[in-house]
């Protein structure tokens, strides 16, 4: 039997670059998004909202009954969220988190029990390299993808003797539609941070033009569910995205803080 496989944010990006990838490999994909439309994908796609609850129970209970079992949680649902710390609402700022964390642990909470019933699982998160550090006019959304980082290992522990694996990936840039889909502080006539704000945001979207093929990211989700024993964390992105975390971790921080400030022009 083939491995049947539950994709959050599986409509575009780099979920539906998984949710394909995995599908042409054997595997049984059940996709998700919120408003998923019938017969657009070649896996099958069930509505699921990670900010309701009541959403993903119903869409978790859908594909238990149709399949008698969960083996693989790809938690790729997320939003992007970008402006200076002063100026995003605060109420914008529990609207990332509500996605990009307490959505994911919500959708975790109810898979869990189907997997330790059977004895085995693997949940994977997918977080970004921006988690690794806090990223000017990007703090919230490096905030919340830390977060989920932090959460993905003491779950493994907790999980372990249940038969089930935890493991986090973190993207860099990759070309999708992540940046239509973000949160945009305005850019407010009086802020402090209007020019600075301006000139990133153009950047960053540049960026996400400008990055690599979401499938290199499906072929590396594919390779950790084929591994017997995968680790914690892995990154996949550019030579330099990944370096970046390197670099962290060796020089003084005011050091690092001064490459990131070069490097955003502040």
């Amino acid at each position: 039997m083939s491995k049947i496989v539950f994709i959050t944010g599986a409509s575009s990006g780099i979920g539906e670059s998984i949710a394909n990838y995995l599908h042409d490999k054997g595997y049984t994909v059940y996709g998700t998004s919120r408003n998923p439309k019938k017969g657009s994908t070649p896996f099958q796609m069930v509505a699921l909202d990670v900010t309701d609850a009541a959403s993903i129970k119903k869409a978790v209970t859908e594909v238990i009954t149709a399949e008698g079992k969960i083996d693989v949680l790809i938690n790729n649902a997320g939003k992007g969220i970008t402006g200076p710390i002063e100026d995003t609402p605060t109420a914008a700022m529990k609207e990332n988190f509500n996605t990009n964390f307490f959505g994911a642990i919500d959708v975790i909470k109810a898979v869990l029990p189907h997997m330790r019933t059977q004895k085995s699982g693997t949940i994977i998160n997918t977080t970004s390299i921006a988690g690794y550090m806090g990223l000017p006019f990007r703090g919230i959304y490096s905030a919340s993808k830390g977060a989920l980082e932090l959460v993905t290992e003491a779950l493994s522990m907790e999980v372990k003797s249940f038969g089930i694996t935890v493991v986090n990936v973190a993207p860099g840039d990759f070309a999708t539609n992540i940046a239509a889909g973000r949160y945009h502080t305005p850019i407010f006539e009086d802020s402090a941070y209007k020019e600075k704000y301006a000139e990133n945001l153009a950047l960053m979207d540049a960026h996400v033009d400008s990055g690599a093929d979401p499938r290199i990211m499906a072929t590396a989700i594919c390779k950790i569910i084929e591994n017997k024993n995968p680790k914690i964390h892995y990154k996949v992105g550019g030579f330099m995205e990944k370096f970046s975390i390197v670099l962290k971790r060796i020089l003084p921080d005011k050091v690092y803080e001064k490459l990131l400030m070069n490097h955003y022009k502040l």
